[in-house]
């Protein structure tokens, strides 16, 4: 027996229009770093002004698939439109890293041939840069915890605002003592922090897209676990996997020990998918239900 459990709780949905505000805010931002940078020669400065170019096409894309991620399923599309955030997640995690590869590169350049900054300017344009960001991750903190797509979008702008720190106070350095190496050395160091901390969500992105189990699902305790109902002989061919970030799927065949009636399997259907759900918080289940099936598979475990 296949039975398809599809139960629709709500989860938290981060609003368009703050992802949108701080769009706006980051193009903003890149249109002055530029203007500053090329003002005050600064390879930070503008560095910063080409991560926040990036920044800004992926905050849009992050809220054009917020907003297709709405979408009902039809008949092409059953699952619905949730993974296109995981998909913007991962694109946008990947640009952040190749933009700061690129800027690694720079700094390495510049470091070979230091050249004298307008310390002023830098700073100035830096400040405006550092407020800017700072509201656009109040913006975005709530709801950085609820979508994965948010999340990735956050880290930009947190990179963002420790570049704009970086900046700040490498500016203070070379205005007071003339040290010009320092800013390819703030653009390493940033560079640096912010590959460490995207390539959590890309590892994370490429978890969900090959349907790998959650982190700290214990297959062997829930085999155990469903085994132990009554009525139940053995449990196989078991399918972990998430939807997005915040759906959990689950599937398997319920091997019965006796040929009973209709209404009683359907007794211990319930059980088991309550089990899963209390126990395990699993509330999207399949589960194929029946006496002497699967012969030669009772041990076989696949997630």
């Amino acid at each position: 027996m296949s039975h398809h459990e599809h139960q629709h709780h709500l989860h938290h949905n981060p609003k368009g229009k703050g992802l949108l505000v701080v769009t706006l805010l980051n193009l903003s931002i890149t249109l002055v770093q530029i203007v500053g940078g090329v003002v005050s020669n600064s390879l930070s400065l503008l560095s910063d002004a080409f991560h926040n170019l990036g920044d800004t096409t992926a905050l849009f894309i992050a809220y054009l698939a917020g907003k297709v991620s709405e979408k009902k399923p039809d008949a092409k599309k059953t699952f619905g439109y949730k993974r296109i955030e995981i998909l913007a997640a991962m694109f946008n995690g990947a640009v952040l890293i190749a933009i700061c590869l690129f800027l690694l590169y720079e700094a390495y350049k510049r470091f070979m041939s230091p050249e004298p900054i307008q310390s002023g300017i830098m700073l100035s344009v830096a400040v405006f840069g550092l407020l800017a960001n700072l509201v656009s991750m109040l913006l975005l903190k709530k709801d950085r915890e609820h979508s994965l797509n948010i999340k990735a979008a956050y880290l930009h702008l947190l990179g963002d605002t420790l570049s704009s720190v970086a900046v700040i106070v490498g500016g203070i350095v070379m205005w007071q003592i003339g040290w010009y190496w320092i800013d390819p050395m703030i653009t390493v160091f940033v560079s640096l922090y912010i590959i460490y901390h995207t390539w959590d969500v890309i590892k994370e992105t490429v978890e969900i897209l090959m349907q790998s189990s959650p982190d700290g699902v214990d297959i062997e305790e829930i085999k155990y676990e469903l085994e132990m109902v009554d009525e139940v002989e053995n449990i196989h061919h078991i399918h972990i996997w998430k939807l997005n970030d915040a759906q959990t799927h689950f599937e398997a065949h319920i091997n019965l020990k006796n040929n009973i009636r209709l209404d009683e399997m359907m007794k211990v259907k319930n059980q088991i998918e309550l089990l899963l759900k209390e126990k395990f918080h699993m509330v999207h289940t399949t589960l194929q239900i029946g006496y002497g099936c699967c012969n030669g598979t009772e041990k076989v475990i696949q997630a």
